[in-house]
């Protein structure tokens, strides 16, 4: 297999095959752009952790849509951590990085320190939407929150919404470095079998979490015994492979899977990124009229709106606001 400077597979997602199981799979490692999208706000540690996940989560599901798609999971509960959201916006042309960011919504006063975060989101639900552009219908599909972890809910969600079996295997951490100090960094690997078909699915008593199918509930016979084979030795991974940097992510499919006949393929680069924009803010507030403005208006006499995600802050003058706006406003985004 080929391998590369560990530093290069960082912010990387590496799609791979095991061609004797049947199963696809994929390798990320998150560095750079995680601390980006964590540096935007001063989280709480728990709540660093569940978007961390979340994240890492995002990259290794989003790196399968089509070009210029989009990607996202929304985590919503009833508990503390009231909402994660991140967006994977798959590359524009060939060859270019995806980008990825995320936030979240917590109530701090509700937040016990040191608290398990998964259990900081409650009863709710985990929910992925795909965005394919322009004149198509968006994607939506979720399940509830089970399990016991992010990855757990994941699992859930594709054996239920999709009938695939998917796996997951995460580690995330802060880490020190030269020259760096204490960073967050984030690895995973993913496994999914592609069945030819789910007959088990009618009439199936799920076994999976929260009354949910599990992976194993969609799997006959010979794909059920790979399946099981497969998990076995992805279970077998250390923290410190997934998240590196001394273990490439070539090396540790080669330790894990060298039996199952692996394949890789062309790995695609990660950044953090942001969508957000002066136009975007103008047509989500032109569905107000200009007496709902005036009540947005500041003392200052502008109206301020601030991107959650990247934190990019806007100013516009109230008249050019609304269905019922004066003027038009020109395309200037503020720093």
């Amino acid at each position: 297999m080929n391998d590369r400077n560990p530093i290069h597979w960082d912010d990387t997602i590496l799609p791979f095959q095991l061609d004797r199981a049947d199963i696809r799979g994929r390798v990320a490692r998150l560095d750079s752009c995680l601390g980006d999208i964590l540096g935007q706000h001063g989280y709480p540690p728990e709540i660093e952790a569940l978007v961390a996940e979340a994240v890492l989560l995002t990259a290794l599901i989003g790196q399968t849509i089509k070009l210029r798609w989009k990607l996202s999971l929304q985590i919503r509960g009833d508990g503390p951590a009231r909402l994660i959201a991140t967006d994977y916006f798959a590359p524009k042309q060939e060859g270019a990085p995806a980008r990825i960011r995320g936030w979240a919504s917590f109530d701090e006063s509700r937040l016990e320190s040191g608290a398990e975060p998964f259990s900081l989101i409650g009863k709710g639900y985990f929910a992925v939407l795909i965005d394919q552009g322009e004149g198509n219908t968006p994607y939506s599909g979720l399940t509830p929150i089970a399990g016991a972890s992010l990855a757990d809910c994941a699992s859930a969600y594709f054996a239920q919404s999709e009938q695939l079996p998917t796996r997951f295997a995460l580690a995330i951490g802060r880490s020190t470095s030269p020259g760096k100090g204490e960073v967050w960094r984030a690895g995973g690997a993913m496994l999914q079998h592609i069945p030819k078909a789910s007959p088990l699915m009618e009439g199936a008593e799920p076994s999976g979490p929260g009354g949910l199918y599990a992976p194993e509930d969609v799997l006959e016979q010979e794909a059920a015994e790979n399946w099981r084979r497969t998990g076995h030795l992805l279970a077998s991974v250390e923290e410190f492979e997934l998240i590196g940097p001394t273990i490439t992510p070539t090396r540790m499919l080669y330790r894990l899977f060298h039996e199952e006949a692996p394949r890789i393929y062309n790995p695609q680069t990660l950044e953090f990124g942001c969508s957000c924009s002066r136009e975007k803010v103008v047509t989500s507030l032109s569905i107000y009229s200009a007496k709902d403005i005036a009540h947005m208006t500041t003392d200052a006499g502008i109206v301020t709106a601030d991107c959650q995600f990247c934190g990019a802050h806007y100013a516009f003058d109230p008249a050019d606001l609304g269905f019922e706006a004066a003027t038009p406003t020109t395309a200037q985004t503020d720093d």
